[in-house]
């Protein structure tokens, strides 16, 4: 790998770190200001609701100039959304700002490899990029809970400049410097990033074109016996783990009385998880062997449904790395299989946007009718059922699905032997 790809994984390491930890900085102000509990799973939800509406135009833009710039504006925006909450906007809308820099960053991001190596690397590439992006996850849950405790926020607002008046008095102010502060160092490995000279002769500028393109590039991945396998199952995946991070910190909260900043440990606990799956699966499943780890969904959203009879930590952290293992053994040969028929049928631009859009509209949902759930005062546990068997339930379709494509796809194939 060469150096030009170092720098995008530093940049692309510290921007998602950033992005995590503000929003357990965001989740702790809310909680100050005594808001209502259902706003806090429409934070992620202001966050992704830009992911949905830009799909159909971010690739394009990401196409119009080179890609390090792309980031280094999109960076920038996610600064100015942090700095909104200095001046008391409100943290759904500051995030929602912070939301829409992550949402132009994002294509620019997958593209750039496609630029900047050849193609027999771009699977090691995604594996290295995939990879960083959980441990920023892991990082960041944890640095965000670290930044909101009582500890580290005494010590923060300890530390004295000689002669200059910071006028950063409280918690949530002493947070979001350190987490500007990372934004900062992720937009300066962003001017690093070289200039690939890939150019792009026509770039559309029409939107309605724009959404004709994207609703066509949607339609073909659907259409595709094997690609709306691997899309269905990504899609209630990213939903699904949007929606349990913060069932998680509900259920820490009510069943093993921790507050925010122990809780996010266990989020921490779930993403490792994730990780050990995600790598244990790259080495042990081959392309072609994708679909055969779909059972592993329904065993996990089973799983899910036994964190109602843990009321132990010793118990939780066993049973929420069970989870994330499950997890991550079975999306990561199912985003392989994805980002291959994209491949095929469609640039891999175009691809990520759909996949982008099916995966936030799946966060948007789930989180909306959990935020609902919340707001209706139903009981934790009986959410967290209906969550783990609604997730078990829908992979067992999705199996049933991929069942009788084959059945098809062999019947189809007899019909043409017999015809020769």
């Amino acid at each position: 790998m060469n150096r030009g790809f170092y720098t995008i994984m530093a940049a692309q390491f510290f921007s998602s770190l950033a992005d995590n930890a503000l929003l357990f900085v965001a989740i702790d102000l809310l909680i100050s200001m005594n808001a209502p509990a259902s706003l806090t799973p429409l934070l992620k939800l202001s966050f992704v609701l830009f992911y949905v509406l830009l799909a159909p135009f971010v690739g394009a833009f990401a196409d119009s100039m080179p890609k390090g710039k792309v980031m280094f504006i999109a960076n920038l925006v996610k600064v100015f959304g942090c700095a909104l909450i200095f001046f008391h906007v409100h943290p759904l809308l500051a995030y929602a700002v912070v939301g829409f820099g992550a949402a132009v960053y994002s294509p620019a991001k997958y593209g750039i490899l496609t630029e900047l190596l050849p193609p027999e690397k771009l699977v090691a590439a995604n594996g290295w990029i995939e990879g960083l992006t959980v441990m920023s996850i892991i990082l960041g849950t944890v640095m965000g809970g670290a930044l909101v405790s009582a500890k580290a926020s005494a010590y923060m607002l300890g530390f004295d400049v000689p002669l200059i008046e910071t006028g950063i008095d409280s918690t949530t102010e002493a947070a979001l410097c350190v987490v500007v502060a990372v934004y900062i160092l992720a937009t300066l490995f962003n001017l690093r990033i070289p200039d690939t000279l890939a150019k792009y002769e026509h770039q559309e500028r029409n939107p309605a074109k724009l959404i004709a393109d994207f609703a066509n590039c949607s339609s073909l991945l659907w259409k595709d016996k094997l690609g709306q396998i691997s899309l269905a199952v990504t899609t209630l995946f990213w939903g699904a783990g949007a929606t349990l991070q913060f069932i998680v910190l509900k259920w820490a909260e009510k069943s093993l009385h921790m507050p925010l900043d122990k809780a996010t440990t266990l989020i921490g606990i779930v993403a490792l998880g994730v990780a050990v799956g995600a790598a244990a699966s790259a080495k042990m499943i081959p392309l072609k062997k994708s679909l055969t780890v779909i059972p592993l969904g329904i065993a996990m959203g089973i799983v899910v449904v036994c964190m109602t009879m843990v009321h132990s930590v010793m118990i939780a952290y066993p049973l929420l790395l069970l989870i994330g293992v499950l997890s991550g053994f079975f999306v990561v040969p199912m985003n392989a299989l994805l980002q291959h028929r994209g491949h095929v049928l469609m640039s891999a631009g175009h691809s990520i946007a759909v996949q982008n859009f099916n995966e936030n509209l799946s966060i948007l949902t789930m989180l909306a009718v959990y935020a609902i759930l919340i707001t209706l005062k139903v009981d934790l546990n009986i959410v967290i059922i209906g969550f783990g068997l609604s997730v078990a339930g829908i992979m067992f379709l999705i199996m049933r699905k991929h069942k009788m494509n084959q059945a098809e796809h062999d019947s189809l194939a007899l019909i043409g032997e017999h015809k020769h």
